[in-house]
């Protein structure tokens, strides 16, 4: 993580709070996005690393000559794909577009790498939720184009669910019964894996309206220990004391192999759990189905996990062009039906969720057309969460602590106590204002 000047970190604070991002904390605005004066088509650059988006680009060129977008495929952001791309926009040989997840996007501004490209998206922000715009934004000011969303769900084993006579849980409640009933049908199996991975844990949370981040003035608030968290922790902690979870580490290959034998019924996860279970689980296909979201009580809310945006760095020469682009790619049909079969995901635009590729039959899950769940259930998902420009230390503690919860007689509850003082410390030592 980089280290920036005070007034950088108070100028983004400040902007997160009341929209008005200076100039330091963001990038300059770019040239005027006029197209080449000499006749040959602009060019515009784009790493990225998810499926499909090179059949996106291939679609792309052949229909618009005048401007022609060069793909790269790098490493995912978190393996090093980031990494890259601060270095290059430090350097100032930055792509014109670059993948970023939400979660990663505060980062990208905190180290002025992004540019505000609201003149070029303001006749397009009927086509998204403002819940999406949130992520890509700050106040009136956007740097970016959402491609996807991760709205979460319950995936299950249908045939074991009516083997056993337990019925779908659709509340909270009623999960942690038919957790204990899962133990009576098999003192071998469990319901669900422990959530151990920093950033499906804080889909828990964001269905749960415990938001980790927020901002008062020109200071960000940390609140990893509210009351709302410790709720959420509780519940969790509650079904590994009783002995109701099992403990595999995230994304492990036993865990993939228990949910393929039977010894763990069901993952709440987000929509791209969908592709990570039918390919790691492919012994159980056709016996899986997808139901929504356990809610809290009455709250009609879901958690969102992982979604990621079109970003225009802040050296694009061609950002109106540059933002062209994002938007079709989000939002044209063959664009958007390609990037459903590619990479499973759940589009951000509107018209992407009426993309008919989302009502087809999935074969895995049964023949259920499971990402009709994930459109109804899009429409839910809780507003007002916010990401932080730390989430690299954030969610190594995060990770670290629930990790050792099975193994070393850790806690929810001393987890995010710890990620709490580790976040505090990171935003104060790279000059941003905590209260």
């Amino acid at each position: 993580m980089k280290h920036h000047s005070t007034r950088r970190a108070a100028a983004l604070a400040a902007g997160l709070a009341i929209g008005a991002l200076a100039l330091a904390g963001c990038g300059a605005a770019g040239p005027t996005g006029s197209a080449s004066s000499d006749g040959k088509p602009v060019e515009i650059t784009f790493w990225g690393w998810a499926a499909g988006y090179d059949k996106s680009v291939e679609l792309w060129n052949a229909s618009h000559p005048d401007i022609q977008v060069k793909y790269q495929a790098l490493a995912d952001g978190g393996a090093g794909g980031y990494d890259k791309m601060l270095t290059a926009a430090k350097a100032g040989t930055a792509p014109c577009l670059a993948q970023v997840g939400y979660e990663t996007f505060p980062s990208f501004l905190a180290a002025g790498a992004l540019q505000d490209i609201s003149p070029y998206v303001k006749d397009a922000r009927g086509d998204f939720a403002d819940w999406v715009w949130g992520n890509v934004g700050v106040g009136d000011q956007t740097f970016g184009v959402p491609v996807d969303t991760a709205p979460m769900g319950l995936f299950y084993r249908k045939d074991l669910f009516e083997k056993a006579g337990i019925a779908v849980p659709k509340t909270w409640d009623e999960f942690e019964q038919a957790a204990k009933k899962v133990v009576a049908t098999d003192p071998n199996a469990r319901l669900m894996n422990m959530p151990s991975d920093p950033y499906l844990y804080a889909g828990f949370a964001w269905q749960g309206q415990a938001p980790w981040f927020g901002t008062a003035g020109d200071a960000w608030k940390v609140s990893l220990d509210s009351a709302a968290n410790v709720k959420v922790g509780d519940y969790w902690q509650k079904l590994h004391d009783e002995n109701l979870l099992s403990t595999y580490p995230a994304f492990d290959a036993a865990l993939y192999s228990a949910w393929a034998g039977g010894q763990v019924w069901s993952e709440v996860g987000p929509v791209w759990s969908a592709s990570l279970i039918r390919d790691n689980a492919a012994a159980s296909s056709g016996n899986w189905a997808v139901a929504p979201m356990p809610r809290w009580g009455g709250e009609d809310k879901v958690g969102n996990s992982g979604g990621s945006s079109t970003a225009v760095m802040k050296d694009c020469a061609h950002p109106k062009e540059a933002t062209e682009f994002a938007l079709w790619m989000s939002t044209d049909e063959a664009s958007v039906t390609n990037l459903i079969d590619a990479a499973a995901i759940l589009p951000a635009s509107n018209a992407g969720l009426k993309n008919k590729a989302l009502d087809a039959p999935v074969d895995y899950f049964g023949g259920q057309p499971i990402y009709t769940v994930f459109r109804e259930e899009a429409a839910k998902v809780a507003t007002g969460w916010q990401w932080g420009p730390v989430m690299s230390i954030t969610a190594a503690s995060l990770g670290d602590g629930l990790g050792r919860i099975a193994s070393a007689g850790n806690t929810y509850a001393a987890t995010l106590d710890a990620a709490q003082k580790a976040t505090v410390d990171a935003l104060k030592s790279q000059g941003f204002t905590v209260k």
